[in-house]
């Protein structure tokens, strides 16, 4: 029997989260088996907690897109019983069973190490949202862009991807600043980052002009709608964005002369179905260029039985930072 966190329907058809003793057909598939030691709390987990239809495919489900522990039995030749490993996003809490339990069984194809610097602890903070603000970081560099081009808005700052964006850009050397609802509450957090400027996300978030006067060299973009559609008609001539996220909403109620009439770039991010390749060259980034102490400044560690009251939370905007989900008693 296997301790793990369940999101399912009641007999009245309501969602019921509960922690409860699970056989082995909640194990999944895969050629790796794990004793999961971390998992994460995500946006898009604390909208499975909720049974959220756009994220959960099927019930009962157990939440977590991120999982990190130790393989205990491999049918693959990439890994040994023995070997820390760590698996972002490929379906983990969506279309099949998380990372929110004691054991798992994953597949080694979008799997990897976890690299030498990291403790398993440290690798789960870092999770979907810090692989995600690495993926996006490392697309502005593969495009070119260097700090010396200007300024980077990094909005949804105080979530995981937003905090980890500009710890990983002010290490680069980038200027980032800061967009957030919460410029009075987390302001200091966010220059504790290395934000040189704090915005409020309301400068963002209503209809703008399709152009507006230029200011950023690049967007790394976490919530979509109005805010990305404005940040793109204030980008510099060949200045590039990255959309990662919907927290304002799925909408790109825009234009195309930002494209048009200076060139512009969007590139999209999907942490969950990344190739290996990718996988591996942004857990290189992270490697090179976390600072470990700032991770553990901003990370938390939870029970299974915390973590639906803290999923509701973040969806309700009140956490920052990241979350880090213990399975074990």
């Amino acid at each position: 029997m296997t301790r793990a966190l369940i999101v399912d329907r009641n007999d009245a058809g309501d969602i019921i989260t509960e922690v409860r003793e699970v056989g082995e057909e909640f194990l999944g598939e895969g050629d790796l088996l794990i004793d999961v030691a971390y998992s994460s709390l995500n946006y898009k987990d604390g909208m499975a907690l909720e049974g959220n239809p756009g994220v959960v495919r099927n019930l009962p489900v157990i939440p977590g897109i991120d999982v990190v522990g130790t393989v205990v039995e491999s049918d693959s030749g990439r890994f040994a019983p023995g070997d820390v490993v760590v698996l972002n996003g490929a379906g983990l809490g969506e279309r099949r069973h998380g990372g929110y339990t004691e054991r798992l069984r994953i597949e080694s194809a979008s799997t990897i190490q976890v690299p030498a610097l990291f403790t398993a602890e440290q690798a789960a903070a870092i999770g979907t949202a810090g692989f995600t603000a690495a993926l996006s970081v490392d697309a502005l560099l593969q495009q070119g862009l260097q700090p010396e081009d200007g300024e980077i808005l990094v909005t949804g700052a105080t979530g995981g991807v937003g905090s980890v964006a500009i710890h990983l850009l002010t290490q680069l050397g980038f200027r980032p600043v800061a967009l957030t609802g919460r410029v009075a509450e987390h302001g200091d957090y966010l220059r504790g980052l290395g934000a040189v400027e704090i915005l409020d996300r309301a400068e963002l978030a209503e209809p703008g002009r399709p152009l507006q006067q230029t200011r950023w060299a690049g967007v790394v973009d976490a919530v979509g709608s109005h805010t990305l559609v404005n940040a793109l008609a204030q980008l510099q001539w060949g200045g590039v964005a990255t959309a990662c996220g919907l927290a304002h909403g799925p909408d790109l109620p825009g234009t195309v002369l930002p494209f048009i009439l200076r060139g512009v770039h969007l590139i999209g991010i999907n942490s969950v179905d990344a190739p290996l390749a990718l996988r591996e060259r942004a857990w290189a980034l992270l490697a090179e260029q976390l600072d470990t102490s700032v991770l553990e400044g901003f990370t938390e560690v939870l029970t299974l039985e915390e973590i639906a009251a803290a999923g509701t939370a973040l969806l309700s905007g009140r956490r920052h930072g990241r979350a880090v989900v213990r399975p074990q008693a």
